[in-house]
């Protein structure tokens, strides 16, 4: 069993391979070379080069807009699929404002799109958000997924998706996929805040 969120030593940070942890994945040297190898291929190589070189030139410097834009550059990518929430309508029009201002181009999906029935996914009217509507269609991040495919787009973005349909998204993504926000209502799309709140105002509520 891996568990790495309990280590006290962070060996692998220090590179400290004399005092490893009994259970460290450190230890697994045969899956750590086959890993070496994969990032070798051109690719992984070009997305890991660059990130290591994001990381660096942007640490504590440069903000989250700012680390995909300079990502993207780095590795040439040319044309940004945004995948994006209708409950964040706005900050997907400033965004991908933004990056057309860079030079991409931008691709933009909502989650509604198609307007599917959640009665295609056995959702009955009592189990939507808002039973009084008629119609209440379902977020399809498939949908998202693949016509962003069909536009050939170089990299992913994905902008306040729900819990599973960015799983989803990711899961029929062909371009390769990151994370500008995430979905939580109820903290400001800040889900962190529950963790630095769980021994205080949130320890109920997350540990009952």
């Amino acid at each position: 069993m891996y568990i790495c969120d309990s280590c006290t030593k962070i060996s692998c940070k220090k590179g400290d391979l004399e005092n490893l942890p009994a259970n460290c994945p450190c230890r697994e040297t045969e899956n750590i070379e086959k890993f070496k190898k994969l990032y070798k291929e051109p690719e992984n190589f070009k997305m890991a080069h660059n990130s290591a070189l994001v990381e660096a030139e942007g640490y504590c410097q440069l903000t989250r807009v700012q680390e995909i834009i300079l990502f993207a550059k780095k590795c040439e990518y040319k044309k940004i699929g945004l995948a994006f929430c209708v409950g964040l309508l706005k900050e997907a029009k400033i965004f991908a404002d933004i990056l057309r201002h860079h030079g991409f181009e931008v691709e933009s999906i909502i989650c509604k799109n198609g307007a599917i029935p959640k009665s295609e996914i056995g959702i009955s009217r009592d189990e939507q958000v808002r039973p009084y509507c008629e119609f209440e269609g379902i977020c399809n991040p498939i949908g998202q997924a693949h016509l962003l495919n069909d536009r050939n787009t170089d990299l992913n973005v994905m902008l306040g998706l729900c819990v599973g349909h960015d799983s989803m998204f990711i899961k029929y993504s062909k371009a390769p996929v990151t994370v500008f926000a995430v979905k939580d209502r109820v903290l400001g799309h800040n889900p962190l805040a529950a963790i630095y709140t769980s021994h205080s105002y949130y320890n109920k509520k997350l540990y009952d």
